[in-house]
Formats: C-alpha cells, sequence, structure tokens
C-alpha cells in the first residue's frame, strides 16, 4: 500500500508543478500582451505589418522589440515607429553571424 501513497504523492507533486508552470506562463503571457498595447499605437501600418509577421516567426525577437520599444516610449526618445526605424532595430537585435566556408577538397586528382 506505501508504495501506492507513493506514486500517488509524486503524482500530486507532477500536476501542482505543471498548474505552477501554466501559471507563469499565462502571468508572462499577460505582461507581453500588456507591452503590444502600450507600444503598437506607435507603429505606422507598414511596421505593424512587418512586427506581425515577426511574432510569427520569431516570438522571442518580438518580445525583445516591444521591450526596447517600451522602454524608448517610456523615456520620451520615441513618438512613433516607422517601417525602416523598425528594421534599423532588428538588425541591432541580430546577432551578427559569422561567414563560413568549406572549401572542397579534390580526393585522387593530382
Amino acid at each position: 500500500m506505501s508504495e501506492l501513497d507513493e506514486i500517488r504523492k509524486r503524482k500530486l507533486e507532477q500536476l501542482k508543478n505543471a498548474q505552477s508552470q501554466q501559471s507563469s506562463q499565462d502571468k508572462l503571457a499577460q505582461q507581453v500582451e500588456q507591452l503590444e498595447m502600450a507600444v503598437k499605437p506607435l507603429f505606422t501600418k507598414e511596421a505593424l505589418t512587418r512586427y506581425g509577421t515577426i511574432k510569427t516567426a520569431f516570438p522571442e525577437r518580438a518580445v525583445q522589440v516591444l521591450v526596447v520599444l517600451a522602454q524608448l516610449a517610456q523615456a520620451g526618445r520615441i513618438k512613433s515607429v516607422d517601417d525602416a526605424t523598425l528594421k534599423k532595430l532588428l538588425q541591432q537585435l541580430t546577432p551578427k553571424q559569422r561567414d563560413i566556408q568549406i572549401k572542397g577538397i579534390n580526393y585522387g586528382k593530382k
């Protein structure tokens, strides 16, 4: 009977952990939504379209953009965000990639 109690206890712990994870995910989603509501009115039509594309393809990058723009807006350094501004910000947030070149090897050729 103690083995069954142990299994029940572990299962109950797993359920509690899953609930707490869901709760933290809900809080994070709510914070992102609040950021969007604060920043989206600053976007021009083209910038809003680009943001939607970024949000679909790269959700983490979209959150980074929202955070930076919210900070800039709060500091009064930005009044509106056009497509060019959004592109520039994305370039700054994107880490530079190293060029990798693969050199061919000639097997058996002299």
